[in-house]
């Protein structure tokens, strides 16, 4: 079914890879493990081995988190790694912003009200959110520990849904993931899946997004005009 912008009445986003340039963060994080293995590469460069790699795991990590939740260890999960992203505070971590998240969050949130829906756990979402002063723009903020359970079941959204006092099928979810269009299938609202992050577009096609944009600067000509 083709996206009804009339429709749209909240805005649900995910993080990794939508608001956040994850994938980018996450290939120079290897590229820098690689360094000294750098002879096993094409002109020394491990750059396109780390971003296929990263790819490649992106879909087994999901499904090893929603294992997690159905059996109900994701809050210990959330937990231990609560407390490694603690430990490494002192070595001054920066996220990466997706290119054109702030400009596409201060027009929106003046039209709509606006939700982050993440599977990330509480500490790591909220740094990210404050370290872009981000947090201004959200009604309200759910992550992996706020609902009994995450994305792809529907709760996170229904949740964000009932804060912003939008119903569910006046909300759209974007995402860059299957997880992210499952949720918000499952929970009644219409689906964007963005191909600036993790998912590929046969993958979100088959999820069953709406709309499928190249980047946020695609999405904002959908939703802004």
């Amino acid at each position: 079914m083709p996206l009804e912008l009339a429709r749209i009445k909240g805005i649900c986003f995910d993080v990794d890879g939508t608001l956040s340039d994850t994938d980018d963060d996450y290939v120079a994080r290897l590229n820098r493990l690689f360094k000294v293995a750098r002879f096993l590469f094409r002109q020394g460069d491990p750059t396109r081995f780390s971003r296929w790699l990263v790819m490649v795991t992106e879909s087994p990590m999901n499904g090893l988190y929603h294992w997690l939740d159905v059996h109900s260890l994701d809050d210990e999960a959330a937990k231990i790694f609560s407390r490694l992203a603690q430990k490494g505070k002192g070595k001054d971590r920066k996220f990466l912003m997706m290119r054109g998240a702030l400009d596409l969050l201060n027009e929106l949130h003046q039209k709509f009200p606006l939700a982050v829906v993440s599977a990330r756990d509480e500490s790591t979402t909220a740094s990210f959110l404050e370290q872009f002063d981000l947090v201004r723009f959200f009604r309200v903020v759910a992550t992996s520990q706020t609902c009994k359970f995450t994305k792809p079941f529907p709760h996170p959204v229904l949740h964000a849904s009932a804060v912003m006092k939008v119903p569910p099928d006046e909300c759209v979810m974007i995402g860059d993931t299957t997880v992210d269009i499952l949720a918000g299938k499952s929970a009644g609202a219409q689906t964007i899946g963005l191909l600036c992050g993790f998912g590929t577009e046969a993958e979100l096609r088959k999820a069953g997004a709406d709309l499928i944009v190249r980047d946020l600067e695609e999405l904002r000509s959908v939703l802004l005009g």
